[in-house]
């Protein structure tokens, strides 16, 4: 192992090209110039390749998305009108079924107090024959009381006769 130093001491140059293997270099960096921009380049075009067709994807679905989106922004827009219309619908029948309600109660009550009032008119009217008819028996019993001393035998029988034939005819 001769080596030839240009100097003794820390850092020289070594100019034996066997002990520095710059052939083995120089083959390698050779080899690497001749065949690695094929085989680099491949790889680098299949990557670069894979990239822009997971870049075209990407926006493919981003444009999907992006349909999909403005399709829901339009339903939920359509959704909202009808809740809206539907609100509106439900507070309108509510408001008419109040109305019929009360409607219905005003009926109902003016149908009570008629009845009551019927049935009043009713009472009144049986009272009142009733009072008649007890008026005409206490003054058939004060005329028969003070009919046989003014009115002889069959005077007294053809008023009797006459009064219960009048009573019968109400």
């Amino acid at each position: 192992m001769t080596s030839m130093m240009l100097a003794t001491e820390g850092f020289g140059l070594n100019l034996d090209l066997f002990e520095t293997n710059i052939l083995n270099l120089a083959v390698v960096i050779f080899g690497l110039y001749k065949f690695l921009p094929g085989f680099l380049g491949s790889m680098l075009e299949r990557r670069r390749s894979a990239i822009l067709s997971d870049l075209k994807d990407a926006e493919e679905r981003l444009l999907e998305a992006e349909r999909s989106l403005s399709i829901a922004k339009e339903e939920l827009a359509s959704a909202e009108e009808k809740a809206s219309q539907i609100r509106k619908d439900c507070k309108t029948r509510a408001e008419a079924i109040r109305l019929e309600t009360e409607k219905r109660t005003v009926e109902e009550m003016a149908r009570i107090k008629q009845g009551a009032a019927s049935d009043l008119n009713a009472e009144a009217s049986r009272v009142s024959a009733q009072l008649r008819r007890e008026a005409a028996l206490l003054a058939i019993d004060k005329a028969l009381a003070t009919l046989p001393g003014k009115l002889d035998k069959g005077a007294q029988e053809k008023y009797l006769s006459q009064t219960i034939k009048n009573m019968g005819t109400d």
